[in-house]
């Protein structure tokens, strides 16, 4: 098992240790391991929330709210199990806000939630698998579902006139469940997926996986991986060896660490990551200036979100108990009600005590559907002069 952060978080939320009538939420995300970069500004997106709601004054008659933080590794499904275990048996927290990671997400939920009977909103794990897995209601998630990435990713190939491509993949749920969606969409729009292949985050050299790719050919390489591993590691083989120079990143490679590393040599590629051009993303990042991260990054908006809603159905139903508030969740997130952005969640908690009714909008413009998942939109990014740069919204 690999070593885990301190779990306890709380210096950022409030001053001073926590108190016995905190209300703790814990944020278990993967703060080692292959998306280590993302999940930075993930946590401190999340965070955010917690501690705007804390500092109103108006969440269940005015208690205060502490993040309490669990290393799930992203990969470890071990680790991310005992990590969730501790928070809600050692730390006491009340909702989860995580994991990460698809595999990490379900093993965290078949181990501990369900047999806890405890909250979890994901912000990020994205395999299809979790829209039907049995969750017995306590699995939400703010991100959309890797089905809805590969037909996104599928129409934006077709649009530039790729007809044939090479795809790659992170030999584990996300990873596999990506790519099976991709190369579905894609041929069913007429184009050719020439080869597939998985690779293994840890390796020293991709050489081997990249020559097999680069035998079949394609206009460039699908890398359906994590930025901070075996993604990055199949990148750096295929610019080597000349095998591909151009790239389509799904939302696991998308980042400033990858465009830090390979610069200008990644130019022209596309990468696409859950996002949306709503008034609640921008409200978000202007929130953030000065914070130490940006509300723009990916999979910020949707940490963001999951804190805020799962505090939101908290006040909706009176209750820090799971099983009674995990029936309100949909119903602050969803209309009718008034619409609240980011920066409003006092008035929304204020609403609540009221017995009213919100919308939740927040930084993603989310709208709950089905087994509780967002709907979800996407933003189309190019890597230009070694920086992604946004494009369009789908």
């Amino acid at each position: 098992m690999k070593r885990m952060l301190p779990l306890v978080f709380a210096a950022a939320m409030a001053s001073g240790a926590a108190v016995a009538d905190d209300v703790k939420v814990g944020m278990l995300q993967g703060f080692t391991g292959p998306t280590e970069s993302l999940v930075k500004p993930m946590a401190m997106g999340g965070e955010l929330a917690i501690q705007e709601v804390s500092d109103s004054g108006m969440f269940l008659g005015g208690r205060k709210v502490v993040s309490v933080r669990g290393d799930s590794t992203c990969i470890d499904a071990a680790a991310a199990t005992a990590a969730a275990e501790r928070l809600i048996t050692s730390e006491g927290v009340v909702g989860i806000v995580g994991a990460t990671c698809s595999g990490a997400t379900t093993a965290v939920l078949n181990n501990v939630v369900r047999a806890n009977g405890i909250v979890m909103i994901s912000p990020s794990a994205t395999s299809p698998a979790l829209s039907t897995i049995e969750d017995d209601g306590y699995f939400f998630r703010t991100a959309p579902s890797d089905a809805r990435q590969g037909e996104i990713i599928a129409k934006i190939l077709s649009d530039k006139g790729i007809k044939n491509a090479a795809l790659t993949y992170t030999n584990n749920d996300y990873g596999k469940g990506l790519a099976d969606s991709i190369q579905s969409s894609f041929e069913s729009m007429g184009g050719n997926i020439t080869a597939v292949a998985s690779h293994e985050d840890g390796k020293a050299d991709y050489s081997a996986e990249v020559a097999t790719l680069a035998s079949a050919g394609g206009e460039l390489l699908i890398v359906a991986g994590y930025l901070d591993q075996g993604g990055k590691g199949m990148i750096q083989a295929a610019l080597d060896t000349g095998a591909f120079d151009t790239f389509m990143l799904p939302d696991g490679m998308v980042g400033e660490s990858l465009t830090d590393n390979f610069g200008t040599g990644i130019d022209g590629s596309i990468g696409t990551n859950p996002g949306t051009d709503s008034p609640g993303a921008d409200m978000l990042a202007k929130m953030s200036e000065g914070k130490g991260f940006k509300g723009d990054d990916p999979y910020v908006p949707e940490a963001y979100d999951a804190s805020a809603i799962l505090l939101l159905a908290m006040q909706s139903a009176g209750s820090t108990d799971s099983s009674v508030y995990k029936d309100h969740v949909t119903k602050v997130a969803n209309a009718p009600g008034e619409k609240i952005y980011p920066g409003e969640l006092k008035k929304a908690l204020q609403i609540l005590a009221d017995g009213g009714d919100i919308d939740y909008v927040g930084a993603g413009a989310v709208e709950l559907i089905g087994p509780g998942e967002a709907a979800g939109s996407f933003r189309e990014s190019v890597v230009k002069d070694g920086a992604f740069t946004t494009v369009k919204y789908h």
